[in-house]
């Protein structure tokens, strides 16, 4: 992969969107899926490009773009999922659905009618999670606690859980998205949101473990609500809080609540706020909202580094590919590390263009979705 570009170096293509999103797109083959506002109208669309950077086709799953506070995001943050053969895409108004690849309509729902009225301060920005045949997910707002799967090519739901939680005022709220753990022996749909992270049992949604203290150790924050999604690894799951929380390290193989027990492998005082946590080769990588990356050892928790990499606020999360972490700044400098446990800048990079999308690797290129353009960076 290309660890140096600008506007007029390692650039493929660029292709011009209708609007802005914090969006990250999926790759499959040819195919490349994306949600956008249109600007103009505020239309909410779901966009499928070749990767030639040409559009293939579009469609519409409802209007008003719902910005939130200024440039913090829209309706369009959720990000699609793919399987190959079909996508499917779901936005901040709570519609959500289901196209095949050359973009005819197989079913579409709102949510809301279901699980309630989204009630957020900020956009809801969950990510449909797509496990086999069936699509995960986690709606938690003002409007109710819910967790459920739908069969993915039907649209019906199978089974849904109000998710309990004593929490209160603007913690209520999440922003995260579920994530799925699988060793071979033990899976997990694992929730994040309200206070807690809570493990349930993909088949029926049986709750298996819930574990909380994710607060500052000093009070309770009432404006402390999950943003970041929790990353897992063998044997681990890293569960993030926000703002001035801490991060925690959990054994999946826990049952009932396993706040502050030793279910909890070790404890971080310091989280990512909005990126998402990564977990690769024995090490968990940590972008905080002010640029601080910070590396520990999965097993331990002990700190391997803590360096200031650039500063500005971070939004999208970090990933891992081709022996590199590429972290990704909101005004769209993206930071090139090489892995392991001693910290080596290898290169900065920037477009000129804001950006709060991951980036997206796949066919040997690094897929770069800034508030203007997608990028396709390569030869």
């Amino acid at each position: 992969l290309p660890t140096e570009w600008s506007p007029e170096k390692n650039v493929a293509w660029r292709t011009e969107l209708p609007g802005s999103a914090g969006s990250t797109p999926v790759v499959w083959g040819d195919h490349i899926f994306l949600t956008s506002v249109d600007t103009e109208n505020e239309d909410l669309l779901l966009i499928c490009l070749g990767t030639d950077g040409k559009e293939l086709w579009r469609q519409k799953l409802g209007n008003g773009a719902i910005d939130a506070r200024g440039d913090e995001g829209n309706a369009a943050a959720p990000s699609p999922s793919t399987d190959g053969e079909h996508v499917w895409a779901f936005f901040g108004n709570g519609v959500i659905g289901c196209f095949d690849f050359d973009g005819k309509e197989i079913w579409r729902r709102d949510l809301q009618e279901e699980f309630g009225k989204i009630q957020v301060g900020f956009v809801f920005s969950t990510t449909p999670l797509l496990v086999g045949d069936r699509i995960f997910m986690q709606m938690i707002s003002d409007g109710g606690h819910h967790v459920f799967a739908i069969d993915k090519l039907a649209g019906k739901t199978l089974w849904k859980h109000e998710r309990e939680s004593d929490a209160v005022a603007e913690c209520r709220h999440a922003y995260s998205s579920p994530v799925y753990y699988d060793d071979g022996k033990l899976q997990l749909l694992v929730t994040h949101g309200a206070d807690y992270t809570i493990a349930y049992d993909p088949a029926d949604g049986k709750e298996i473990w819930r574990c909380g203290g994710l607060h500052p150790a000093r009070g309770y924050d009432r404006t402390l609500r999950f943003v970041s999604s929790p990353a897992v690894g063998p044997g681990i799951i890293i569960s993030p809080s926000a703002k001035r929380g801490p991060t925690l390290a959990i054994n999946p193989d826990s049952h009932g609540d396993i706040t502050d027990t030793d279910a909890i492998l070790w404890r971080y005082d310091a989280t990512p706020d909005v990126p998402s946590p990564l977990v690769h080769d024995g090490l968990v990588y940590i972008c905080r909202e002010n640029g601080v990356l910070v590396c520990l050892d999965a097993k331990t928790g002990e700190v391997c580094y803590e360096e200031s990499v650039y500063r500005d606020r971070y939004r999208a999360s970090p990933i891992c590919a081709d022996g590199k972490i590429y972290v990704t700044s909101r005004d769209g400098k993206v930071t090139v590390v090489k892995t392991g446990r001693t910290f080596e800048l290898i290169a900065e990079n920037e477009l000129g263009e804001p950006m709060a999308a991951s980036p997206v690797v796949a066919n040997g290129r690094i897929y770069l979705r800034t508030f203007n353009a997608l990028w396709a960076i390569g030869e």
